[in-house]
């Protein structure tokens, strides 16, 4: 390893990039031990013979992982979201890097688990990792999504197995005092949008009046802020969304939640052309940008979505906005926030600013781990 290879280490940050290795005697997947310049032995890691990460590191100690290690960070992982005290069937037991098991990620939906293997060493243990998921925790049924796009740049198929029990298609978990109807095998991300379970309780704290919920999947904001308000309004591209947002309503008795399916652009343009205004108002979008180089459109359409959203908030209102877009960083987020707000003629303040579910750990010597932005934003 080169000596920069070694310095990022020692900062404590868990990945090595390819231009950083010497020598490698290593195949795809395979747990190896990492050496220096000097081949002082530094621990050992997780090899992938085709990310631009080519070493993601498990442990600085000289012993070789075995099952129990891997049965004992799983313990930890575990340990961590009982200590949580979720108040929710659904949270993430593991999350990559932030349980030091890189590229493992095991999604809770009742008594039903989703994993995902998201590097060749990842998919490799899957089996080990399954055995002691059942041992530890005895679930009806694991289900591997293994169908992100990012399995490509590890040279791995795309794939939805079930590889224990049984899962249904359908699962009911409760978030808080609210239900929802989670698909496993085909919704977003592993069925829902976990890493905003605490933002969207955050938003029932600042909801009232009449809302906005755009891009709402299957109604997650809209549920938690219906009790408080006089009416919600959720927005989603696809119709089957929408549907099953009206289903979600039903479920909790919501009759204030009307969905329909549009262009969440096409939908704030329109209520800003009529006058309209509400008083709450919740922007939650897909990730604008997948790579660096898309992070300036990505910033143009986040700011034309926060300052459409501003122009029809009310005076006194809330605005919640984020980004999962990881090459948008937080200052530059704030800044395009900033921007918007000055060209909708706004004064707003900063109310809270705000990350993922404490589910979805952030490792302080890995910023990459922190990916979500969150800000709740009032017009004065």
């Amino acid at each position: 390893m080169t000596a920069r290879g070694e310095r990022r280490l020692r900062t404590g940050h868990p990945w090595i990039y390819r231009s950083d290795l010497r020598r490698v005697a290593a195949g795809p997947g395979d747990v190896v031990q990492v050496s220096g310049g000097d081949r002082r032995p530094l621990g050992y890691g997780l090899y992938s013979s085709r990310s631009v990460i080519a070493l993601r590191m498990l442990t600085r100690r000289d012993a070789r992982p075995g099952a129990a290690f891997w049965r004992a960070r799983l313990e930890a992982a575990i340990r961590y979201r009982e200590s949580l005290d979720i108040d929710s069937t659904a949270y993430r037991l593991v999350h990559g890097e932030g349980d030091r098991l890189p590229g493992l990620v095991v999604d809770r939906y009742g008594d039903a688990l989703v994993v995902q293997a998201l590097t060749q060493a990842t998919d490799r243990l899957l089996p080990l990792i399954g055995e002691l998921l059942v041992e530890l925790l005895q679930p009806a049924g694991i289900l591997a999504r293994n169908d992100p796009q990012v399995r490509a740049l590890e040279g791995l198929d795309r794939s939805v197995e079930l590889r224990h029990g049984s899962v249904p298609p359908e699962i009911e978990v409760r978030e808080g005092a609210i239900r929802h109807v989670v698909d496993p095998w085909q919704g977003q991300k592993t069925g829902l949008f976990l890493d905003q379970r605490e933002n969207r309780l955050a938003a029932a704290r600042y909801a009232r009046g009449r809302a906005f919920d755009g891009f709402s999947y299957t109604g997650g904001f809209a549920l938690q802020m219906a009790p408080a308000c006089d009416e919600v309004e959720t927005v989603d591209v696809s119709e089957s969304v929408a549907a099953a947002v009206t289903r979600n309503a039903e479920r909790n008795g919501a009759a204030n939640v009307r969905s329909r399916a549009a262009n969440v652009f096409d939908a704030l343009r329109d209520h800003d052309r009529k006058g309209e205004r509400f008083d709450t108002i919740v922007l939650d979008p897909p990730a604008f940008a997948k790579n660096r180089g898309a992070a300036p459109r990505a910033l143009a359409g986040y700011k034309e979505i926060n300052l459409r959203a501003l122009r029809i908030l009310s005076p006194g209102g809330t605005l919640l906005t984020s980004s999962c877009s990881y090459h948008v960083d937080e200052p530059a987020f704030a800044r395009m926030l900033a921007e918007a707000a000055a060209d909708a003629r706004a004064d707003v303040r900063v109310v809270e600013r705000r990350l993922q579910s404490r589910d979805h750990p952030v490792l302080a010597t890995a910023p990459e781990t922190s990916y979500l932005k969150c800000v709740v934003l009032r017009r004065m």
